[in-house]
């Protein structure tokens, strides 16, 4: 007997979220992880509020959000907002229930700053890596090291002169009828020491490579170890020609205190003698790296008196 195509409202649901969930559902795992992480941040998350006015957004509900937003590849925190509104996984993993209201998505503009200032994003990636399902996955001693430009949300017409019209506190004078005027750079040279962005001060003026259009960003790095493709530390710097081997150096520092030898994998950019030097490396041995090129290094030779504590690798993805 054929069913009819009936579209009626229930006035109550007697189904739990968590029924709705498959037992096997990947983010189970993780949700238990998160969980086990922000019990540990509680501290700190209670320390960037007041104790009395209205109560907000729990800062735990949108570290979760942003986590999803991560997963599953949304675009934007509004569509994130609209995606939550409907999507039972979503409440369930966030910590709505199937009647509560998704928040504005403007509370994570006005969030994102605290959380920033209280340098929670590196402290829950830490608490994350130190909780044991996720700890006994992690290797110890192979690493891949890179870099990556984040473009600045600057226009190129703020990189004016330093030396340039001010305002009475030092702002970059106003255009009238709030509008960029048209610029014409032909002719005119612009460098990091002379120029800067009246938006962005910060921002650098910098180019991936020859013959690529220079544009204002910044530069990321992220270290990520080789077993399972972990990321176990990410830095932001200012973009620069020193910034990557300055921050590989500042994110494998804490693995060389071991005794063993440890690999670093890493592109051509890395391959110099100061970085070769700083880090102790000894020539790459090929059967070390995975389908890649072995650059010759200049860095010296390990120290008789004790082992290397890194082997230096110059590696290409494939």
């Amino acid at each position: 007997m054929r069913g009819g195509d009936v579209r009626t409202g229930e006035l109550f649901s007697y189904v739990d979220l968590e029924d709705r969930v498959r037992k096997d559902h990947p983010l189970r795992a993780i949700r238990q992880i998160v969980n086990e992480a922000l019990v540990s941040l509680e501290r700190d998350l209670a320390a960037l509020y007041s104790p009395i006015g209205r109560p907000s957004i729990a800062p735990e509900k949108l570290l979760r959000a942003m986590l999803l937003q991560a997963f599953y590849s949304i675009r934007s925190e509004r569509l994130l907002m609209e995606r939550l509104g409907y999507d039972l996984l979503f409440r369930w993993f966030v910590g709505l229930g199937i009647d509560d209201p998704a928040w504005d998505h403007s509370v994570f503009s006005k969030n994102r700053d605290r959380l920033l200032e209280g340098d929670i994003a590196a402290k829950f990636l830490v608490a994350i890596l130190s909780q044991p399902k996720v700890k006994r996955l992690l290797s110890t001693d192979h690493f891949s090291v890179d870099g990556t430009l984040i473009e600045a949300w600057a226009s190129i017409k703020s990189f004016k002169p330093k030396d340039g019209p001010r305002g009475d506190h030092g702002e970059p004078p106003s255009d009238a009828g709030g509008r960029n005027k048209e610029a014409d750079f032909h002719g005119e040279r612009r460098s990091n020491e002379t120029h800067a962005s009246t938006t962005d001060p910060d921002a650098k003026l910098y180019r991936k490579g020859k013959g690529k259009e220079a544009k204002l960003c910044f530069m990321g790095h992220g270290l990520m170890e080789n077993r399972h493709g972990l990321l176990v530390d990410a830095y932001l710097t200012e973009a620069s020609g020193y910034a990557e081997r300055v921050a590989a150096l500042h994110m494998i520092g804490p693995f060389t205190e071991q005794t063993q030898a440890i690999t670093l994998g890493a592109d051509k950019a890395y391959d110099t003698k100061d970085f070769g030097r700083r880090s102790a490396g000894s020539k790459p041995s090929p059967g070390r790296v995975r389908r890649s090129s072995v650059a010759a290094t200049a860095s010296d030779g390990p120290s008789p008196s004790r082992p290397p504590p890194m082997i230096w690798c110059g590696c290409r993805s494939s």
